[in-house]
């Protein structure tokens, strides 16, 4: 286990935004930042990270977390794994404690397959720089290619010679399973001996947006009509080829600076661009364009250029899948290139200016290449003709966004002209897809729908009679408060509301004075808080300072996820507030001894409000005079303290 020294040195030098804008482009908006959410399809961004609380939240989708539970939900790490990650990061040497077997079990199963790949890697980039064989067959190739050394380097190329197990004893040898070898597609095993797959081949490792090595493509060098040109890693637990785009890890910056991804179909291509100085480029590997890559290069720009092969291949593969760009918002172009090349051979033939010039000026806006090719297709074949224009207008139909109505309407202009049929014609037909695409959303929703609806039918049918009363018992809002500001301000000095502290009374004494152990249970109804509030108590008498940090990164996931959900932000000061009114505005921070004392208050006012209709109804049901005395007397007292409490509380913060 990584000792909780080595935990608190790597938690001390977490950047929420540093670590999250390694994943997804940000910008800031107030004291935010605000961008696309990488967990779902969305639009318009409402991922939202404070720098200030160390935690994000989608707006959309609803997740929220730490940096931590980023890592884990965006790279599916294990908690260990994330911070193994961090720590690598922040360069903090780790200091382990004994772990037990069941724990270094789980580790290898979620280390494996990335070790075995690293190594992988090292072997196959030695093999082509420094053995005989690598040399004078794979890297002259690349060189005769035009590839110079610092970019072989630089997207780690290696070579796996012509031997049968060359790399598969190697391995073996440094005692890697057999069993994960073969997950990774490095190793075959036939009739009991194992040997490599990737013999005689250029290696290209396959990075992850953290630069780790997910998988690889092995191509070969000599002809063989026989073997395929190409060979890439398997599916595994951490290969998935319909979430990778070759080349992102080291295009990422370059594309945000660009505002624009160029995407090619192979590997070379896209390192010869590298070389050129054009880097705003990733590969798809040749296969159609998917949801998932579509939304990784959303995370960066809205602008996406295609640059494939000018043949009928070229053209297909350039086509495909990019009616899902469209309905991601992408505004795509594309680029053919001439003469039978491809981006590899025209850069190196014309240079990387003159391609940036051809790709600038020849740029096709897709709907209506689309729309050529398909026309040319059909040739005077009217039933082929109808085809095209019922393609047309699904695909039109896509452009849904509000703001993009303008473009919309243009193509439907622009096609109509080009298919010589009415425009009003092919507006309906637009339209008819639309109201199509819209019922059937309609449908999955009121599905939703019926089913929170019965949720909520039951939930209401276990409320209690007095509808204010159900308000006080349910409603948690204002337990989470008092947690909220136990976590925020706990460690300030505290004075009541407007009076100066005399004693060093911390806010965290005063809860704790207010609040006895045996009344926690009474006062807050949700046990995951009561167990916060006791953890705090228990590290604060300790001798331990506890902050929101504690429990933000807590290796409890559960609590974790709790206090994320509390230190959300719901509260937040409008950025645009102080141009319009001058002078200084109070902040929470400003207000926090209100705060503590309001939602204690509350808290207390609430218990009292319950002890009222318990007394009520045992009243109601008491039949002797003398008891029927005792609790008029009761309520009669419980009334004053309400009162008492109701002047001191004033208004409630939270609603």
């Amino acid at each position: 286990m990584i000792s909780q020294e080595s935990i608190q040195q790597i938690l001390s030098r977490i950047d929420i935004v540093e670590i999250v804008g390694s994943f997804i482009k940000l910008k800031k908006r107030g004291a935010n930042y605000l961008g696309l959410c990488p967990f779902h399809n969305e639009k318009s961004p409402s991922f939202t990270v404070s720098p200030s609380k160390e935690i994000y939240k989608c707006f959309g989708c609803g997740r929220s977390g730490n940096s931590i539970g980023f890592l884990m939900e965006a790279e599916k790490y294990s908690y260990v794994e994330a911070l193994r990650w961090l720590a690598a990061k922040y360069n903090v040497e780790i200091e382990e404690s004994e772990t037990s077997p069941e724990y270094k079990q789980q580790q290898q199963v979620a280390d494996s397959l990335y070790i075995i790949n690293n190594f992988a890697q090292k072997y196959f980039t030695e093999a082509l720089l420094n053995s005989e064989e690598g040399q004078d067959i794979a890297l002259s190739y690349l060189k005769e290619r035009g590839f110079r050394e610092d970019i072989i380097k630089k997207f780690q190329l290696g070579y796996n010679g012509e031997g049968r197990d060359g790399f598969t004893k190697a391995a073996l040898a440094a005692q890697y399973s057999l069993e994960y070898l073969q997950k990774t597609g490095l190793v075959n095993v036939r009739e009991g001996n194992a040997y490599d797959n990737y013999r005689g081949r250029i290696i290209f490792p396959i990075h992850n947006q953290s630069g780790k090595v997910l998988g690889f493509g092995a191509r070969i060098i000599k002809k063989n009509d026989k073997a395929p040109k190409y060979i890439n890693s398997p599916e595994n637990e951490i290969y998935v080829k319909s979430k990778i785009l070759y080349g992102s890890y080291f295009a990422r910056q370059a594309i945000d600076k660009a505002d624009e991804c160029l995407l090619v179909e192979g590997y070379t291509d896209v390192v010869s661009l590298h070389q050129a100085g054009v880097e705003n480029v990733v590969a798809s590997g040749g296969t159609s364009l998917t949801p998932d890559q579509l939304r990784l290069i959303k995370k960066y720009t809205s602008n996406l250029t295609i640059i494939y092969d000018g043949d009928s291949a070229g053209i297909k593969a350039a086509l495909r899948g990019l009616d899902l760009a469209l309905e991601e918002s992408l505004n795509v172009k594309l680029v053919l290139i001439p003469d039978g090349e491809d981006p590899d051979s025209y850069v190196n033939k014309v240079g990387a200016a003159e391609f940036i010039k051809f790709v600038n000026e020849n740029k096709k806006d897709f709907i209506l290449f689309q729309l050529g090719i398909a026309l040319n297709d059909a040739g005077s074949d009217s039933t082929k003709k109808s085809i095209v224009v019922n393609q047309i207008a699904e695909t039109i139909s896509k452009i849904n966004k509000t703001e993009d109505f303008t473009k919309q309407q243009d193509y439907i202009k622009q096609c109509s002209e080009i298919l010589k049929i009415e425009e009003s014609g092919l507006h309906a037909l637009v339209n008819k897809f639309i109201r199509e695409k819209i019922g059937k959303e309609e449908t999955r929703l009121n599905r939703e729908q019926r089913f929170e609806d019965e949720s909520i039918t039951n939930v209401q049918s276990s409320d209690v009679e007095n509808d204010v009363t159900a308000l006080f018992n349910k409603d948690e809002i204002h337990e989470q408060a008092m947690i909220r500001s136990l976590l925020e301000f706990g460690l300030k000095n505290w004075a009541p509301p407007g009076e100066h502290s005399v004693e060093e009374t911390k806010v965290a004494e005063y809860i704790f004075k207010e609040i006895e152990e045996n009344q926690l249970e009474e006062l807050i109804d949700n046990k995951e808080l009561v167990r916060i509030l006791q953890t705090y108590k228990a590290w604060f008498n300790a001798g331990i300072e506890p902050t929101a940090k504690n429990f933000l990164y807590n290796e409890d996931q559960q609590m974790s996820a709790l206090v994320v959900s509390i230190m959300d932000f719901n509260h937040e000061i409008s950025p645009k507030w102080k141009e319009h009114f001058e002078g200084h505005i109070a902040t929470r921070e400003d207000l926090f001894a209100e705060e503590v004392f309001s939602t204690l208050n509350y808290l207390k006012l609430r218990k009292i409000k319950r002890l009222m209709d318990e007394n009520q109804r045992d009243l109601e049901k008491s039949t002797v005079a003398e008891d029927q005395m005792i609790l008029v007397q009761t309520h009669q007292h419980l009334k004053q303290m309400e009162i008492e409490l109701t002047k001191h509380l004033g208004t409630v913060i939270f609603r």
